[in-house]
């Protein structure tokens, strides 16, 4: 009988865990089944114990349900507890552990996919939430030469910069301000929800002033306003999350798997021109 995986989330129509880890299961001889899980907005727990009962062994989170996971994990990884969220579960008899790839899946789409280096460089990651939440730890462990954390809310990224204090160099900015500090950043991200309103963050002019990357953690949007931007000011690499999205699954397969697939096909094939 094959072992079981699946993805939970609310809606789950769009996910791409499904085609993804399939692909790895064909790319590595591995005998799995994989689905895609539409769990109750009120009821995660006990659908996921439904899941557990019929032989799972592990479980992809999307959202809303990275909280919920986080709280139902016994064990966790310090990537996890770090990010206060969770995005992946190994069930293995009584331990549920709760584990965190999101940030790791980014780091590796910059720094191999694309090959732009963080060690060193001056990084700017855009808002404060969950997204940029799960990616600190991961980007400091990058040991870049600064990592300016900037949101609207600017309390919200204070109390993120003393909750990772002596992890590396964290600073904190709000959007005004970011004009004072902005001498170029080698690395731009954006972990804010804007574009997936279409919209763009207040960003002054002179952030992408010989950037190497600008990074969209939304994928398939296509040239987003932040994209836009960038492009406009001559930004060498532009980048969606699609790598990341890809480059998070391969880890949480190779964490259930005991083997690494190999990225590059699945990310070519979900990856939609940046027009």
């Amino acid at each position: 009988m094959s072992d079981r995986y699946a993805v939970i989330g609310n809606p789950i129509g769009f996910s791409k865990s499904p085609h993804i880890h399939g692909t790895f299961a064909r790319m590595t001889g591995q005998d799995l089944v994989y689905e895609a899980i539409e769990g109750p907005l009120n009821g995660f727990s006990g659908r996921v114990d439904q899941f557990r009962t019929e032989g799972a062994k592990g479980l992809n989170i999307t959202a809303p349900f990275k909280l919920d996971a986080f709280a139902y994990a016994n064990e966790l990884s310090e990537n996890a507890d770090r990010a206060g969220a969770v995005n992946c579960l190994k069930f293995d008899g009584h331990r549920i552990i709760g584990e965190n790839f999101d940030g790791i899946g980014l780091v590796r789409d910059i720094t191999i996919n694309l090959g732009v280096k963080m060690a060193g460089q001056r990084v700017l990651m855009l808002g404060a939430g969950g997204a940029a939440r799960g990616a600190l730890l991961p980007f400091l462990r990058q040991e870049p030469s600064e990592l300016v954390l900037v949101n609207r809310t600017l309390s919200k990224a204070v109390a993120l910069a003393e909750e990772f204090a002596g992890c590396g160099p964290l600073i904190v900015s709000g959007y005004a301000e970011l004009a004072d500090l902005a001498e170029g950043y080698d690395v731009v991200v954006n972990a804010t929800s804007a574009s997936l309103r279409g919209e763009m963050p207040p960003l002054p002019g002179n952030v992408f002033r010989g950037a190497k990357l600008a990074y969209e953690l939304a994928y398939g949007k296509g040239l987003t306003p932040f994209l836009q931007a960038a492009r406009a000011e001559g930004v060498a690499k532009l980048a969606d999350g699609v790598g990341m999205l890809v480059e998070q699954a391969a880890e949480a397969f190779a964490w259930w798997r005991g083997v690494r697939p190999s990225t590059a096909q699945v990310i070519a094939e979900l990856t939609l021109p940046l027009r």
